[in-house]
């Protein structure tokens, strides 16, 4: 029947080229290809906008003006579609009173938990429990958990004394009122060095709690309150209620931090709430474990329903590879693919059926050990009656789909095409870029590069470390690795990174992307193109500009239109007074070499470097092209690049320069297979210049490429933070205990 299939026909959102196809409902089928080729065009640009909008409709017009706003896609038909929930690698972001236990719904279990068998009884609210409400928050620091503090790095020379001008502070210079106050105060030794103080000494100058003190300041003697400098600072620039003006906030900013609340040392609850206990734990003890050992104790507990329902949605968490994290865990700290896992977690307790469920490459920052987890949650997904579609470049997440979708042949305008559909049987022999690459392994570097020269950090026991150095061999590849959560990114970003503040990092984060600016923006040649065409024509170089001069005035320069219909949905078309070339006719009758400006920006890096003479702009657009980009057209926004493009966009714009220590987050995350060796290439070809790369990987065709490994583990949370291999690649099969080993 045809009823058992989603049919889409003349698909042409961005590169999707008048595509039709039917893809199969209550299976999981997976869209491959490489990135860039339109995957994501049909996926959520196509099924589920189309699905959004028809949602929207079944509501009032009013509704709908406090609703997502979703557009109608370039299709000429898309029949039976079911209810789309769209789970992307978007964080889960939220503020400081967001955490892994408030967002699962987790929390206020415990809470009904504790109110009702927690001993002492504090009165059976749940909210006593609850560090977002006032009855159960800390009074100091409001359920935050931090509270700021004075800066004393900023405040303080340690390498001076009080006479000297040890306090750097505004208002505390030699010869000030409070310089004199502080050296006439008679307790302090105001020729010493402020680092040769004694723990007593110290606390006097900085923590000593107001107190009434006779003090002498020129001759004469008056009764004042003597406190430390960071209690005086926190009363007049901290603990206020005054008004303040954006400098002085800014002001403020440099001179101080964010500590621990001194009063619940960050654990966010009212003393009343941490007095009550069950077997021992109160409400912080259990959220603070790790998922793994949280479960353990909860096994230990007189079992109730309400345990039941917090082990049930716990064990969910922890089947799905995120047993080291903890209930407590801030929700912004939570990475993209951490926080789609939780939000594919939510989903399982669903009793809804026949919802067609779409992923955004959910294996993303997942070990090769864990991929097993993910499959089994995507199969229990279509096993209760849904629909699951996924976007994956995993091999071993593509091996369990009942229906495979290529998209290609390559990307961008040579994409947008259904190149395959079928089985994986099917498509490991077809003739597609998948096809060739999804079997292939790169070979172990068996000549790495070697040097006796490292950057070293210091010694940490940050988070999950157990006093572990990073030491990075100098002008080669290494590559970190690990099982999720073993503290990759705490050693790299969060040590070594703030130690070596030269290095370079490269994510992918958008590139300042916005409808106005485009590849031409960010490489830097589009100016260079304005002066040639305002030189060709003896025209202001503004007139070749769609954000100045140039813009056609009805669009400004957008090249699109939105319509107010008052009561209903508003709607974008195209501007129809330039046709969406965003530039005005008078701009437009100019020249460059037989072409105008718009004609220029429609062409691919490939026919721009065979089109332009001048050097500057050919080396800028072959460094794109080099990056495996060549494909990208110089008018094309950025703000539809994939993560992927976005990063080697970056990655250009670095090839020629020597800035010594680049650091990598999974450059590989959003990458076919076959776009995983020009990374590598890259990568390469950065060290031939001189300089030394670190990358946080979880591709073994990146770690088979590298000169040098450090892998860190055990395993992840507590059970992490050692590392267990330093060498070449080909060492580490060798480590017995490293689980990577056992996979490379």
């Amino acid at each position: 029947m045809s009823e058992t299939f989603i049919q889409i026909s003349g698909a042409r959102e961005n590169n999707l080229k008048n595509i039709s196809l039917k893809i199969p409902k209550n299976k999981i089928t997976i869209f491959t290809g490489v990135s860039g080729s339109g995957k994501s065009s049909i996926v959520f640009d196509t099924i589920a906008q189309e699905a959004g909008r028809q949602l929207n409709e079944t509501f009032p017009a009013f509704a709908r003006m406090f609703m997502p706003k979703y557009s109608q896609p370039e299709a000429d038909e898309i029949k039976n579609l079911s209810t789309v929930v769209a789970i992307d690698q978007s964080r889960l972001g939220g503020n400081a009173r967001s955490t892994l236990g408030t967002i699962t719904d987790i929390n206020p279990l415990f809470r009904v938990l504790f109110s009702r068998y927690g001993e002492p009884n504090i009165g059976g609210y749940a909210n006593k429990f609850s560090f977002n409400d006032p009855s159960g928050m800390c009074g100091t620091c409001e359920g935050i958990g931090r509270t700021v503090a004075l800066d004393l790095d900023a405040a303080l020379d340690m390498e001076k004394s009080l006479n000297e001008g040890a306090i750097r502070l505004p208002g505390y210079g030699i010869g000030s009122f409070y310089w004199k106050f502080y050296i006439n105060h008679g307790n302090l030794d105001n020729d010493k060095k402020i680092k040769d103080y004694s723990k007593e000494e110290f606390h006097r100058l900085v923590y000593a709690e107001a107190e009434k003190h006779l003090v002498s300041i020129e001759d004469n003697d008056i009764n004042a309150t003597y406190e430390g400098i960071s209690v005086r600072f926190a009363r007049q620039n901290i603990n206020t209620s005054r008004e303040k003006s954006e400098a002085s906030v800014k002001k403020l900013e440099k001179l101080t931090k964010s500590v621990l609340c001194p009063t619940c040392e960050g654990n966010r609850y009212s003393k009343e709430a941490l007095s009550s206990k069950i077997n021992g734990y109160n409400i912080f003890d259990l959220t603070d474990m790790q998922l793994c050992e949280l479960i353990d104790v909860l096994n230990t507990f007189e079992q109730n329903p309400v345990i039941e329902s917090i082990k049930t949605r716990v064990q969910g968490i922890i089947d799905i590879g995120l047993s080291y994290v903890t209930l407590t865990r801030e929700t912004s700290s939570l990475s993209g693919g951490e926080s789609q896992r939780v939000k594919m977690v939510k989903h399982l307790s669903s009793a809804l059926t026949d919802i067609c469920y779409i992923f955004d490459e959910p294996s993303i920052g997942l070990h090769a050990r864990d991929v097993h987890r993910l499959n089994d949650l995507l199969i229990k997904l279509r096993d209760k009656g849904n629909t699951v579609i996924v976007v994956e470049h995993d091999p071993d997440v593509i091996k369990i789909a009942d229906h495979v979708v290529d998209i290609g042949p390559k990307a961008g305008a040579n994409g947008g095409l259904v190149v395959f559909e079928g089985k994986y049987d099917e498509l490991i022999k077809a003739k597609t870029l998948t096809g060739e690459y999804i079997g292939k392994a790169m070979e172990i570097n068996q000549n790495p590069k070697v040097t006796s020269e490292f950057y070293e950090s210091k010694r940490s026991s940050l988070h999950n470390l157990k006093d572990i150095k990073l030491k990075v061999p100098k002008g080669i590849l290494t590559v970190v690795t690990g099982v999720a959560g073993s503290g990759k990114s705490t050693l790299v970003n969060m040590v070594f990174a703030k130690e070596y503040k030269e290095a370079v990092k490269i994510d992918q984060n958008p590139v300042g992307a916005n409808v106005r600016s485009n590849s031409a923006t960010y490489t830097g040649v589009m100016d260079k193109i304005r002066q040639l065409f305002a030189a060709a024509n003896n025209a202001p170089v503004g007139l070749f500009s769609y954000n100045s001069d140039g813009a056609c005035e009805k669009c400004k320069g957008i090249g699109s239109l939105e319509i107010n219909l008052s009561f209903m949905d508003n709607i974008t078309v195209v501007c129809d007074e330039c046709g969406g070339k965003r530039y005005k006719k008078e701009a437009l009758g100019f020249k460059l070499r037989g072409k105008n400006i718009v004609e220029i920006m429609e062409m691919t890096i490939t026919e721009a470097i065979e089109f332009f003479d001048e050097k500057d702009i050919r080396n800028k657009l072959k460094e794109v092209s080099d990056v495996g980009l060549s494909y990208m057209t110089l008018g094309q926004p950025l703000s539809t690049l994939s993560g992927g493009e976005c990063q080697r966009l970056k990655l250009a714009k670095e090839l020629t320069k020597k800035s010594g220590i680049y650091i990598l987050d999974e450059p590989t995350t959003g990458l076919h297979m076959s776009d995983v060796k020009v990374i590598v290439d890259i990568m390469k070809r950065m060290v031939q210049r001189g300089n030394t790369v670190l990358v946080i990987e979880h591709n073994f065709d990146v770690m088979r490429s590298a000169d040098w490994i450090i892998d860190i583990g055990p395993d992840g949370g507590s059970s992490g933070g050692q590392i267990m291999y330093e060498g070449p690649p080909a060492g580490l099969k060798k480590c017995k205990e490293s689980i990577t080993g056992r996979y490379i």
